[in-house]
């Protein structure tokens, strides 16, 4: 999965609509922007639709407060 737009942001809580690389199966979900979260967990988050994960060349977006 990736983010596809952000939604809404309050410090570092966002919700987000995730879309999949694979399929294009979009889904609305909630995230933290912290390195952890966009380096280690968007990119272990599985599609609902065709249950794939990210690829290897999966690149996470930088968050916007510094860590």
């Amino acid at each position: 999965m990736k983010i596809k737009e952000i939604k809404s942001q309050y410090q570092r809580d966002f919700q987000a609509v995730y879309e999949c690389e694979h399929c294009g199966h979009t889904q609305e979900g909630s995230g933290y922007d912290d390195v952890n979260f966009h380096q280690n967990v968007i990119p272990t988050m599985e599609c609902e639709k065709c249950k794939k994960t990210s690829g290897d060349n999966y690149r996470p977006l930088s968050t916007k407060y510094p860590e």
